[in-house]
């Protein structure tokens, strides 16, 4: 019937490369070798740093909380997210043209899975310290079956996003709908992908401003009820340090990318999305790496416990005593400043 769609399933990379007008080179040009050495190396470093973080949670029995517990399987998403774009390093430039069908749909599958995954996670911990801060509390009262059934959700829904377009959201039927940065997926879902990512970050930027919003209003209250204490200004100014990093590397590393991804869904013809594809990319990936230095190492426990790992083979002292709790409340906030509450300033 005329009616019936054509698929081109039986065809090659190239033959939808071609259709979208994308380069597709036969051999290894010296901006190709750079992108894969560069790309290599936040990959490995990425690999490394959030390895360490999951080692640090799963001996430091002072880490098994909630909060540290979404950490552990950010730092889950961002090790998977490394090995993801390690894979693409290997299968990119002029080996791209000898891949399956099936093959790119992993490629591509992996990428998004990892990175959705690590972006869903970002939100939940925001909302976890949101709940917290707001109840006064250092550690949430969740219980491990809840933060496990959080975490089973994040990763569903990472890997329903990831999936869809390999099981009928491309373009294999539809040339007309193909992208020009991925060629086999459909604009209309990297316009859905891209609007999804971009409301995460609206929702991240909303909950970390009402957070530092509260603790301002708390401190000023305390501080016009007690005597003055410098810990009360050096938390609040922990805070906007923290909530500014926390922001300004989400919106560097992924903003460009998104932006692009929907100028490419909206079938933009006069953006050259092409130039500047694998930058975005690789500008996402190092969020992954800057997820770990911010959550993490500004934490001095995790700071003492990632010590202890990577001096143990120089000490070869298995046993190890977590950093004592300090009585002036300088530790992560548990404790309080003339009887009252102080906020973590390593959110």
């Amino acid at each position: 019937p005329a009616a019936m769609k054509h698929c081109f399933y039986n065809e090659s990379v190239g033959f939808f490369y071609n259709n979208s007008r994308k380069e597709l080179t036969t051999y290894w040009r010296t901006k190709d070798v750079l992108v894969v050495a560069l790309g290599l190396t936040v990959s490995l470093i990425v690999l490394l740093t959030n390895l360490l973080v999951i080692a640090a949670i799963i001996i430091n029995r002072r880490f098994h909380y909630p909060i540290y517990y979404l950490l552990g399987n950010l730092a889950a998403a961002d090790l998977f997210a490394g090995i993801a774009y390690m894979f693409l390093m290997f299968h990119t430039g002029p080996r791209t043209a000898e891949l399956s069908l099936k093959t790119w749909f992993i490629r591509q599958s992996l990428l998004d899975t990892s990175l959705t995954a690590s972006v869903v996670n970002l939100l939940a911990i925001a909302v976890e310290r949101h709940q917290t801060v707001l109840t006064m509390q250092l550690h949430s009262k969740m219980s491990n079956q809840r933060v496990m059934i959080l975490i089973f959700c994040i990763w569903a829904t990472a890997l329903l996003l990831g999936l869809i377009p390999s099981y009928g959201w491309h373009c294999l039927c539809a040339l007309e709908e193909c992208s020009s940065m991925a060629p086999l997926y459909s604009r209309s879902y990297l316009t859905f992908w891209a609007i999804s990512n971009l409301l995460v970050f609206l929702l991240m930027a909303v909950v970390y401003a009402h957070i530092f919003i509260y603790v301002k209003r708390k401190m000023g209250r305390m501080s016009a009820h007690t005597s003055f204490h410098p810990r009360y200004r050096e938390t609040v100014v922990g805070l906007v340090k923290t909530v500014t990093i926390i922001l300004g590397a989400f919106l560097i590393c992924w903003t460009p990318g998104q932006v692009v991804l929907l100028l490419d869904g909206l079938g933009c013809k006069s953006c050259n999305v092409l130039a500047v594809e694998k930058y975005v990319l690789l500008l996402a990936e190092i969020n992954s790496l800057i997820n770990a230095i911010v959550y993490s190492y500004r934490d001095n426990e995790m700071r003492s416990t990632f010590r202890r790992i990577l001096c143990s083979i120089c000490y070869r002292n298995p046993k190890y005593t977590p950093t004592a709790v300090k009585p002036n409340g300088a530790d992560r906030g548990s404790l309080s400043l003339n009887g009252h509450f102080t906020v973590d300033s390593s959110i």
